[in-house]
């Protein structure tokens, strides 16, 4: 190896050292999160566990950019179309389906349950459209957006992106513990991660073709998914405080996710061509979204 070639690595090295620090630190602490609320508040503790295997699929994802950097446009865009595929069940089975229910047995009739759960949906992306306007982030396909988005480096912006991608998913985790029985949250949570393996693969890759170091692309991918635990003990926390709040806090989640797979996955996925292999890996994703629901549900 060259001199120049040693130049190079070690100072990736030295990153990839940093972040890995970083990220032990930052599950050490929801380990220990995750020992205080077993004992005082189960539901909680039940779906921080989840949001961390959902933080720990991401994180797998992103390994292989470590070895590799090749992945065809045609395999990422299957991969973003199963993503959605899995968000897309989840939202149907898990969080709505659910949240009629439990809008029902608070005394609502059939009409009145949907209208809950409808407006909670409609509030759920409503918010998710007013962080996308002024939360400053760069979309992979329409670049930057936001206040002030010129001002921050494209690093940062990124992460914001990334950030509002999976507060979501971990959202419907934690209320997914509390409004379902354990099999079904289960289910949920397990689509999620699934999911999240490729999508960590994706973004790593994307931050990797954007010009970011191998060991920076691999770091933020991997503290990507640290929004979800902490998305998850959010949403159960809130909907655990009130029962009346149940169906609104599931169809919430489900507008939210709604929200990400309409106007950022599925544009991703249709915006090269590959338009028949991202619906494939959507219809995929969803069959085993479902199978998983209604198998453990």
């Amino acid at each position: 190896m060259d001199t120049d070639s040693r130049t190079r690595v070690r100072p990736a090295a030295a990153s990839l050292g940093i972040w890995a620090l970083v990220l032990l630190a930052a599950v050490a602490g929801l380990h220990e999160l995750w020992t205080y609320l077993a004992v005082r508040t189960p539901q909680v503790s039940e779906a921080l566990a989840g949001g961390m295997v959902a933080a720990a699929a991401t994180a797998l994802g992103t390994l292989p950019i470590l070895f590799s950097q090749t992945l065809s446009e045609k395999t990422q865009d299957i991969m973003f179309g199963f993503g959605a595929g899995v968000m897309l069940a989840a939202s149907a089975f898990s969080l709505v389906a659910p949240g009629i229910s439990a809008a029902a047995a608070l005394g609502h009739g059939p009409w009145g349950a949907a209208a809950i759960v409808g407006a909670a949906i409609l509030g759920g992306g409503a918010v998710l459209l007013l962080m996308d306007r002024v939360l400053p982030h760069e979309h992979f396909i329409k670049g930057k957006e936001g206040a002030d988005a010129q001002k921050l480096r494209r690093t940062w912006l990124f992460v914001f992106a990334i950030a509002l991608h999976n507060v979501p998913e971990g959202l419907a985790i934690g209320v997914g513990f509390v409004g379902n029985d354990p099999l079904r949250a289960t289910a949920l949570a397990t689509g999620i991660a699934i999911q999240d393996v490729p999508e960590g693969l994706v973004v790593a890759v994307a931050l990797l073709a954007a010009g970011y170091s191998r060991a920076l692309a691999v770091g933020l991918g991997m503290a990507s998914g640290l929004v979800e635990p902490v998305g998850a003990v959010l949403g159960a926390a809130v909907v655990g405080w009130s029962a009346a709040l149940l169906p609104w806090g599931l169809g919430f989640a489900a507008g939210a996710m709604l929200f990400v797979v309409s106007h950022e996955i599925i544009p991703e996925s249709h915006r090269k061509g590959h338009e028949v292999y991202a619906t494939a890996g959507l219809m995929v994703g969803f069959v085993l979204m479902m199978a998983l629901d209604t198998a453990l549900g």
